[in-house]
């Protein structure tokens, strides 16, 4: 028997950016570098260790957003050229590079990885959601949930019928995309207020995930702190604490794994370092600068001057800090079974994009580990959250603190000065839309098709992404637009309801450009 558990969760997280009025818009970028660089290179990894007969067992949250744009037509179309474009800049750069050496092995490198990109990619026929599907199926890899366009629940407890709704929706969406209720949730950036729970457990939830100190400061005091789950008091469901010590290794800027200094260096791609009459067609079509995806430079150290990248080395690295994140993973865990005389839980959340996007190793790093921990150790097993669970039915009831992982810890990442303008209006906009679903038990036709779009446009309003954005101020412009937008047109199709006159060819273009959840049905505000 294991002295204690160790498991792994990775948050995929995206907000709703599907633009088909503009031929290229550059915030889909997201979605495409998040593919290419995260999200094959998992499903590969998880593929490789199963061909390999590896035990593993690893969680991940897939949310209703990035779900719905991994579903859709006219983004996959996009991500499809997008990826074609990119081989032939890679072909191009090994003609470029072929008398330095060094960049052409890295040349080289790219272009190897976007032709079996897409051979994964063409493999599925672009449908990454049932690629991870099948991984789930194998009990392998446990998919959880998250709200449905990742608001920030604290910040609407006053309405119960908008929190509802935001999981009513997601669980719906996640049985129909992935044949199955989920048993976890991720909630949005692990934001909780007491009785949050209760809505959890009416949708057949068993657990969330907190940071630690919602758990530390739980009531009464937890007694195996942050190493087991507490049950919430009146619904029974599961709160688990986020380990710091892990948190640290991987996170920090200053002491985690991807700030080494043989690393690759994100900051520099030659969508910015080569000429712009080389490097135009595949920047943005005004000539304006952006990542390409082709790195060719080392993290060095902290100057403007960085070395060549050499990934054979970089890959070294990796499972060098593996075989660390392993070695302090069995100290820790030993330590703890005999502090409390049980086989404790560690609980390493992550941010999914971290891995591939900007930590590019970080693919290689965990299939180390898993490997690693599979067979170079015995101290410890990986363990999805629900199998804990069942393995430990009897735990601890005691009432979670408040609490998000943001910075600080609550609340002020999205709600501070410079974002605090939008819940006055996202506030209306949920009462207006929990009045207009009340007044009408039963609509029917243009009636009931506004009022569904009314649930989307709020819904979409309502997501987290845009006050963080704001508050880290890249890309402000793009999120007070989309707020706005959103409740602009939440507000036009409010009084069109109200004044039993709908334009239906407004209805139809605006329901063609926020296609988001088409199965929502508007008496989820009930």
């Amino acid at each position: 028997m294991p002295k204690g558990y160790v498991a792994l969760v990775l948050h995929a997280h995206l907000p709703f950016v599907r633009h088909p009025e503009y031929g290229h818009f550059l915030e889909e970028d997201w979605l495409y570098e998040a593919i290419t660089e995260t999200y094959i290179p998992l499903l590969r990894m998880m593929e490789a260790l199963n061909r390999d007969g590896v035990p593993w067992k690893l969680t991940m949250s897939l949310t209703p957003p990035l779900l719905a744009m991994l579903s859709d037509d006219v983004l996959k179309h996009r991500y499809a050229q997008r990826l074609d474009m990119l081989i032939e800049l890679a072909e191009k750069e090994i003609r470029r590079t072929s008398e330095h050496g060094h960049l052409n092995y890295l040349a080289n490198h790219y272009h190897r990885q976007f032709l079996e990109t897409r051979d994964f990619w063409r493999k599925w026929e672009g449908d990454l959601v049932a690629a991870f599907r099948s991984q789930m199926e194998t009990g392998n890899l446990e998919i959880i949930t998250c709200g449905a366009t990742h608001a920030y629940l604290p910040h609407y407890r006053w309405y119960p019928e908008a929190v509802r709704a935001q999981i009513a929706v997601a669980v719906d969406q996640h049985i129909r995309l992935l044949g199955q209720a989920p048993k976890g949730i991720w909630l949005p950036e692990c934001a909780y207020y007491p009785g949050l729970d209760r809505h959890l457990a009416e949708f057949g939830i068993r657990y969330f995930i907190s940071d630690a100190h919602g758990i530390l400061f739980a009531h009464p005091r937890p007694r195996y702190d942050n190493y087991a789950p507490i049950f919430c008091e009146e619904s029974g469901v599961a709160a688990f604490g986020r380990d710091l010590e892990t948190s640290v290794q991987v996170w920090s800027k200053d002491s985690g794994y991807p700030g080494d200094p043989i690393y690759r260096e994100f900051y520099r791609d030659i969508g910015y370092d080569l000429p712009l009459d080389y490097i135009g067609p595949y920047v943005q079509p005004d000539g304006k600068r952006k990542n390409v995806g082709i790195k060719y430079h080392r993290i060095t150290g902290k100057t403007e001057h960085k070395e060549l990248y050499d990934p054979y080395w970089a890959r070294e690295r990796a499972a060098v800090h593996a075989g660390n994140f392993m070695f302090n993973r069995e100290r820790q865990v030993e330590y703890l079974h005999a502090k409390y005389g049980r086989e404790p839980i560690v609980v390493a959340p992550y941010d999914a994009e971290l891995f591939g996007h900007w930590w590019y190793e970080g693919p290689w790093w965990l299939e180390y580990l898993i490997r690693k921990s599979a067979y170079d150790q015995n101290v410890y097993e990986l363990t999805h959250l629900a199998d804990y669970l069942r393995r430990h039915p009897t735990q601890q009831v005691a009432q979670p603190a408040e609490s998000s992982w943001g910075n600080a810890g609550y609340h002020e990442v999205w709600l501070s000065d410079v974002n605090a303008w939008i819940y006055n209006h996202l506030h209306r906009a949920t009462e207006m839309m929990i009045d207009a679903a009340k007044k009408r038990p039963e609509a029917f036709g243009l009636e009931r098709r506004a009022l569904n779009q009314m649930v989307r446009e709020l819904m979409l309003a309502q997501s987290s992404d845009w006050a963080f954005i704001m508050k880290t101020g890249t890309m402000v412009e793009y999120a007070n637009r989309r707020t706005e937008n959103h409740l602009r047109r939440f507000l036009r199709l409010h009084s069109m309801v109200e004044s039993g006159n709908i334009d239906e060819k407004w209805l139809l273009k605006v329901e063609a450009l926020d296609n988001i959840f088409p199965f929502v049905d508007y008496r989820v505000y009930r």
